[in-house]
This record gives C-alpha cells, sequence and structure tokens, in this order.
C-alpha cells in the first residue's frame, strides 16, 4: 500500500485530497495555522521555514503531494530541499501546479508540452519550481496544472460571497475566457494518477470554455445571491484565454468534466 504525506493538507484543496485518498491509502497531512487538526493523529503541525527530514522519518512516505502555500522564496527553497530528498530516498513527488504558468499567453489555450511564460510573481515561482522537478534524475514526479478552482470550499468562492455581504464590487473580466476546475474533481483525478502509477505533465480543468462573467453570473443566480454590484475589468479589447487542455495524458471519461457539473456540485451542496 502507498503511503502518502500531503505537504498543505489543511487548505481547501488538501482536505479534498487528503478525504479522497484515506480511505484506499495510508495517508498523512500537514497543517499550519488551522489548529483544530492537532486532535487529528494523521496531521502534523508543519512550518514551511522548519526542516522536514524529521517528519518524512516518522511518518515515513513512498509518495508525497505538494500543495503547500506561504511566501514565496521559502517555497522555491523547500520546495529544492524536498527534491533531493525524494531523489536521494526513492520517493514520488506530486507537485500541484497552476494555469498560471502560462499567464503570458493570451491568444490560445495551453497544452502540456507548451512553454511556460508568465507575467505574475506567482506564475514564475510555479514554474521556477517545475522547472527543479524536470530536472530531476528520475522520471518519478508528475506535475499537476489545475485551471480556476472553484467550489463551496474555496477561496475564490468564498471570497465572492464575503465581498457581496460587505457590498464590495465583484471584479468582471468580459473578454476572459476561462476554464475551471473543482478540488473534488482534481482529487478525484490525482487519486487515478496515483492507482495507475502516471508520471509526467498532467492538465486539470473543464473540457469546454466559458466567459469569466458569464460564469459568475451563472454563480451569483444559482447561490441566489443578492444586491451585487460589478467592476467591469477591461485589460484588453480582444478575448484573451486563461485556460489549458490535455494533448497527451487524458483522463478516462468518468473523470473529465464540463464548467456546467462544476457548477451543478456548488448548487448540490448548498
Amino acid at each position: 500500500m502507498n503511503k502518502i504525506l500531503i505537504f498543505g493538507g489543511s487548505g481547501s484543496l488538501g482536505q479534498a485530497v487528503f478525504k479522497e485518498l484515506n480511505p484506499f491509502f495510508d495517508v498523512y497531512s500537514t497543517y499550519y495555522s488551522q489548529n483544530h487538526f492537532k486532535k487529528n493523529k494523521r496531521y502534523f503541525y508543519f512550518n514551511i521555514s522548519n526542516e522536514f527530514n524529521d517528519l518524512l522519518k516518522k511518518t515515513n512516505p513512498n509518495l508525497i503531494i505538494s500543495s503547500l502555500k506561504g511566501d514565496f522564496d521559502l517555497q522555491i527553497t523547500f520546495h529544492e530541499k524536498l527534491i533531493k530528498y525524494c531523489e536521494e530516498n526513492k520517493i514520488k513527488l506530486l507537485f500541484i501546479s497552476s494555469l498560471n504558468v502560462f499567464d503570458f499567453f493570451t491568444n490560445f489555450p495551453s497544452y502540456e508540452n507548451d512553454k511556460t511564460f508568465s507575467n505574475s510573481i506567482y506564475g514564475k515561482v510555479k514554474i521556477n519550481i517545475e522547472n527543479k522537478i524536470l530536472r530531476m534524475k528520475t522520471d518519478n514526479w508528475a506535475i499537476l496544472r489545475s485551471a480556476m478552482l472553484f467550489d463551496n470550499e474555496s477561496t475564490r468562492l468564498k471570497n465572492l460571497i464575503n465581498d457581496i455581504k460587505h457590498s464590495i464590487p465583484i471584479e468582471i473580466f468580459p473578454n476572459l475566457i476561462i476554464n475551471i476546475n473543482s478540488s473534488e474533481i482534481l482529487a478525484k483525478q490525482i487519486h487515478y494518477i496515483i492507482s495507475r502509477k502516471l508520471n509526467g505533465i498532467f492538465h486539470h480543468g473543464s473540457k469546454d470554455l466559458i466567459n469569466h462573467d458569464e460564469f459568475i453570473f451563472s454563480i451569483i443566480k444559482n447561490k441566489n445571491l443578492k444586491q451585487v454590484s460589478y467592476k467591469f475589468v477591461y485589460t484588453t479589447n480582444e478575448n484573451r484565454y486563461l485556460a489549458l487542455f490535455s494533448n497527451y495524458n487524458l483522463f478516462p471519461k468518468h473523470l473529465q468534466f464540463s464548467y456546467e457539473d462544476v457548477l451543478l456540485e456548488m448548487i448540490d451542496k448548498n
């Protein structure tokens, strides 16, 4: 049985991954600020600025999932050390990345083997870590690039609802074309990658596209949110894409989904 350690397991995505994998594998996870996890024997406190050798010796994983957040410089240093440890101890590494590694390119969706290039600091950090993984001596790794996450526990949705509650205008990008994802769907896809012992680069996003404004309007309508004001942000007069698709590492049909599936998931769990 795989023994798995999730770094960053107390976030909404990390919790979804833990919940999906725990019935099938021997899973451990880390938390930082959410102290209620202290009572859970499967969770360990971890500060990204600290050493992790003792934790890894205690949990002895043969597979590590990294979903850590925090200071960008500390993230890079942490992953440099983690990559070295994984190589030396023959541990498989799954790194959860982002579509922002492509946010410089605006004229088309991006695919697995496309060149990464980012305008954002966040995207540049992800690229930095990805490049270090790509230089690993073995291919015992997977880079998991996710589209925007929208679900009931996602930070994006919670911020949207909080802004409406406090009469803060919701930013809308009318010319932005996106595809999306949810933590629950991504967790199921990660389960598939682990079970099939797959390596390489994977893109996690809906199989279809939607305009950002249309998707936000749909959330607000389906959530029955009232008294909403909007701030329309036009970064360009042309349509621009922030989306990723797969050419090679395709998931089976039961793990492919549309943006409407994500919307329905949010409605069903109201």
